[in-house]
């Protein structure tokens, strides 16, 4: 039986495997930088982190300050990016986690040299006086954080190297359509190299950085002074197909429990809306899990779960703790407190996150980030506990 209504298993070994796979395939003189925003891409992003790090992740990155300062509480060490927006206070967390950030306004470099003065030696005794690292962000097509403006950019990143505190450590972009349109994304780092180039007669040893997972693996004139992969780390598809075909192992499993087995008769109904009704005998499995643990809604009547090693269909509306499963006329040799597998393996049969995410229309990501803080991760490796 399982020890919770909602149970992540996450093989650390498979994350470590993924990253040497990558760390093999970029080649020795480019830098793996592995993405551990959002829990890990929902897999624990302590554990993912360090499982990356063993498997020659030199780099880790996150999206949020709060997610660098939680790395660093959990003793992660290493070059940190924090990727995304700051606002003042976040900026002082990320600056506290000892990690790098993004920039492309000469006004948060101003921010950025204020508090590079209070960490002067002797201003503050608590601060230390190590150089606050910029990577300065050109946009090439995304549309979102960063600039478009090239000339602009250089100004930024001269703006850095003029400031006392400050070192200009890199530049970045972001591809948007790596997984869809390599000649796209190959257009969009010829603009990215370009400036690169501006930017290294400036500072000639700034870490330039633009492959995401796709880019990495598709594009090799990407991989330039490093990558930054996120969801290969976790053996997940970033085309949304089939890890295997490039080689990657699923990291994680969702199990749930059978909490009641009950026999439903034809006319009778199951869950919110009456939304299914039994044509013909069967028998229905209860499992305590739902949307409050991130296994979405837009599952009701569209799921499947693994019970048995056999695929039965889930039935009804998702609540938000608990779901229901066809397992037929004949329920076997099932019980209640037997195991559920919701993403994973059983037996010969196997429930990917790419397989969910296609029957609601989503990427592989979201299944995955959608699980709640209700969620008990167990890591191990290989099947023994870590």
């Amino acid at each position: 039986m399982t020890t919770s209504r909602a149970l992540a298993r996450v093989n650390l070994a498979a994350i470590e495997r993924n990253c040497a796979l990558l760390r093999s395939q970029i080649g020795a003189g480019v830098a793996l930088c592995a993405v551990v925003k959002a829990n890990g891409y929902g897999h624990g992003a302590l554990q993912a982190a360090r499982a990356a790090q063993a498997g020659g992740a030199s780099w880790l990155a996150v999206a949020a300050a709060r997610e660098a300062a939680e790395l660093r509480a959990g003793r992660i060490e290493g070059p940190l990016l924090v990727l995304g927006a700051l606002t003042a206070d976040e900026l002082d967390v990320a600056l506290d986690a000892d990690a790098d950030v993004a920039a492309w306004s000469e006004e948060f470099v101003e921010q950025l040299g204020q508090r590079a003065a209070r960490r002067e030696p002797g201003a503050d005794a608590t601060a230390g006086s190590r150089d606050l690292r910029v990577h300065l962000k050109l946009d090439v097509g995304m549309g979102r954080l960063g600039t478009r403006d090239a000339d602009a950019l250089l100004r930024v990143g001269e703006l850095v190297a003029a400031t006392p505190g400050l070192a200009l450590a890199g530049a970045m972009t972001h591809f948007p359509c790596a997984d869809e349109d390599v000649e796209l994304t190959a257009r969009e780092l010829d603009v990215f190299t370009a400036f690169g180039e501006r930017l290294r007669e400036l500072a000639p040893d700034a870490l330039l950085h633009a492959a995401n997972s796709a880019a990495a693996i598709a594009l090799p004139a990407s991989r330039l002074d490093m990558v930054r992969c996120g969801i290969a780390v976790y053996g997940l598809d970033p085309w949304g197909r089939d890890p295997a075909a490039h080689g990657l192992e699923p990291a994680l499993e969702l199990r749930s429990w059978v909490a009641a087995l009950k026999p439903l008769a034809p006319g009778q109904t199951v869950g919110y809306g009456a939304s299914f009704t039994a044509t013909e005998p069967t028998w229905i499995a209860t499992l305590p899990i739902g949307y409050g643990d991130g296994f979405r809604r837009a599952f009701s009547n569209n799921g499947v779960a693994l019970l048995g090693g056999r695929r039965c269909p889930l039935v009804g509306r998702v609540s938000m703790d608990n779901v229901c499963i066809d397992v037929g006329p004949d329920p076997g040799a099932l019980r209640v407190g037997d195991p559920a597998i919701l993403i994973g393996t059983d037996g010969g049969e196997r429930i990917a996150a790419e397989e969910l995410a296609a029957r609601i229309d989503t990427i592989n990501y979201e299944i995955t980030t959608a699980l709640t803080a209700r969620v008990v991760w167990e890591f191990h490796r290989d099947g023994v506990d870590a």
